[in-house]
């Protein structure tokens, strides 16, 4: 089974997913500079959750561009993920608009971190077709930073209930952590590809 259409419905579901976020971003009601400061909170969410679903399509088509075959597992771990992203929206305005409260600063976390999860699991799905040999395989490694990731979204679920700060500080450690270009797919690929024919 070819890749092709759970690349296209995966991208077209993330555009959908950053639409959906940037429609919460209501219009003030004032014409002053000063009126925008209301929406602050809900501004530095929506910054940092675009950041996120910008990490999560970059990964995932670096990811895909390893993967050269498909089965009905990698296709459910794919929807699977992409349920938990589709809920970033809902609960990145639960908590921009109560200006990072515990309990909507914890349901972003867990938010977060279920979708880690369901990456992970769809880079086992992928493995576990194309085997621990596969160009796929050594792309990935050990995923020493997604180990960190759960973690760091762990302390900032139980710090959400200590102070919010805690847990904000927590999400954006995650996000810098991803922002920083991860060089091991690109690495494996340039080392496969075949140099060009000079004529």
């Amino acid at each position: 089974m070819g890749k092709a259409r759970l690349e296209a419905f995966s991208d077209g579901v993330i555009a959908i997913i950053i639409t959906i976020m940037v429609l919460e971003l209501k219009v003030p009601h004032g014409s002053e500079l000063s009126d925008l400061s209301s929406l602050a909170p809900v501004f530095a969410s929506y910054v940092l959750s675009f950041v996120y679903i910008g990490i999560y399509w970059s990964n995932h088509h670096h990811l895909l561009h390893v993967t050269h075959k498909v089965d009905g597992g990698i296709l459910w771990a794919n929807l699977h993920l992409l349920f938990w992203l589709s809920l970033v929206p809902f609960t990145t305005a639960w908590m921009g608009e109560n200006h990072f409260t515990k309990w909507p600063s914890a349901v972003y976390g867990v938010n977060l971190i279920m979708a880690a999860i369901g990456y992970t699991i769809l880079v086992r799905s992928i493995l576990h077709v194309h085997g621990s040999d596969s160009l796929v395989a050594r792309a990935i490694g050990d995923d020493r930073k997604g180990s960190i990731s759960l973690a760091l979204y762990a302390v900032g679920i139980g710090g959400a209930f200590v102070h919010q700060g805690i847990a904000f500080a927590m999400y954006i450690a995650v996000a810098l952590i991803w922002l920083v270009p991860d060089r091991r797919i690109s690495r494996v690929i340039e080392h496969h590809t075949p140099p060009a024919k000079v004529d």
